[in-house]
């Protein structure tokens, strides 16, 4: 870490109550270069058209005149391009993604690591989505030692409906207030809140949300979702309940497992106005109470019900003593995402050499097995693969128009 984030991160940490009044000065050529190094540069080029090379090719003089334009106060957050995505799940449907320019995503970037510094000395044990240090496999394992060894009984499984679409911007102004004092960094995060969105030619300012796909977004909406509702589980539900009551969050998706089935169904009556107090809502339709635990795996009520998080499906079954495990496969909307992805990869690169392809496909195998090569998803990653030879082989006989072929040929 940056010396300088290191002292901001020691400060933060010893005083929990510490105001930063001064954090701009942060914002330096060096700590800029530092920041660049390990930016993601294979995004798409914002509204200007620049790419990552192009920004690079004369990095020195873009990085002086911008830490000059900030020092003169006439920096001025660009528009953000938007572009669409199919959704995961339902390829019909598409999801809205913002593209800043290659500047905008380095600064961005830059004062995304000054929160960090910050906030980590606040955030609670319950979040683990875009924090340093922290993965989605963390959280599964937590999830599963809850069920385990945690006692759970019940699980409640809630999603928030566009989360950062419906993002309030003076409800998150009024949360940085409280650490970060600096009113430059205030007007900066306030600039990107309000930046025009580019769409189809036309430009509209937002009033509320946040664009998915700049690099201050996930520590936006940990800030955000800190305050409306890890603080509030922590000091107010837990305290409350008769029996033990867990909390695990990944962003803006998170379950909250209980022992007594009272304290589950006062809290899934409480959290609709507690979401509402700040501009959000929950997706009824995605939003359930299950019973998920030990007493009722023996009772063999558990068996119908399932959930899906992080990209797995969970439900309770047997490991090979017979004894309770919770199982976990890819979920349905996950495969049907990645196949998707193999299919237009194929479909774009159609006619690149079989031996080209393969090396592409054997690379996204790859990156399906790492995140989800765990216990009990050895079929389900067959199954995948079997389809993906099947799409691989439809695109050849498409290709060669001789019909059927097999691998021999």
């Amino acid at each position: 870490m940056n010396e300088g984030l290191e002292r901001i991160a020691q400060r933060a940490k010893a005083d929990r109550r510490c105001r930063f009044t001064a954090l701009a000065h942060h914002l330096t050529e060096e700590f800029l270069r530092e920041t660049w190094q390990g930016l993601n540069r294979k995004g798409a080029p914002g509204v200007d058209g620049a790419t990552a090379a192009e920004y690079a090719a004369n990095l020195d003089a873009n990085l002086r005149m911008l830490v000059d334009g900030m020092k003169r106060r006439y920096y001025r957050a660009p528009h953000v391009r938007r572009v669409y995505i199919p959704k995961a799940g339902n390829l019909e449907k598409l999801r809205p993604l913002g593209v800043p320019t290659v500047e905008d995503r380095l600064l961005q970037a830059a004062v995304a690591h000054i929160l960090s510094a910050i906030y980590e000395a606040d955030f609670l044990e319950c979040s683990y989505g875009f924090r340093p240090g922290r993965t989605a496999h963390q959280a599964l394992a937590a999830l599963r030692n809850e069920v385990m060894f945690g006692g759970a009984q019940w699980i409640f499984e809630a999603d928030i409906r566009g989360f950062f679409d419906h993002l309030d911007h003076d409800w998150l102004m009024r949360m940085l207030d409280l650490r970060v004092g600096d009113p430059w960094i205030l007007r900066l995060v306030r600039k990107w809140l309000s930046a025009g969105i580019l769409d189809h030619g036309q430009v509209t300012v937002p009033e509320e949300g946040t664009p998915q796909g700049g690099p201050i977004s996930p520590i936006l909406a940990n800030v955000y979702l800190h305050y409306a509702l890890d603080l509030w589980f922590e000091k107010v539900v837990r305290p409350r309940c008769v029996g033990k009551a867990t909390l695990i969050r990944f962003a803006d998706d998170f379950v909250v497992f209980f022992q007594s089935e009272t304290d589950a169904r006062r809290f899934a009556a409480a959290l609709p106005a507690r979401l509402a107090k700040f501009t959000l809502t929950l997706a009824e339709e995605k939003t359930n109470l299950l019973p998920f635990g030990r007493r009722h795996w023996r009772l063999g009520q558990s068996h119908p019900y399932h959930f899906d998080f992080l990209g797995f499906r969970h439900h309770l079954g047997t490991d090979r003593k017979g004894r309770m495990a919770v199982v976990r496969i890819p979920s349905p909307k996950s495969v049907r995402k990645f196949l998707a992805e193999v299919k237009e990869r194929l479909r774009q690169h159609m006619h690149d050499r079989p031996q080209d392809q393969q090396a592409a496909l054997a690379a996204k195998l790859q990156g399906f097995y790492q995140y989800f090569s765990l216990w009990h998803t050895y079929r389900k990653l067959s199954v995948v693969r079997r389809e993906v030879l099947r799409l691989w082989k439809c695109i050849l006989e498409h290709r060669s128009q001789r019909g059927a072929r097999t691998w021999a040929r």
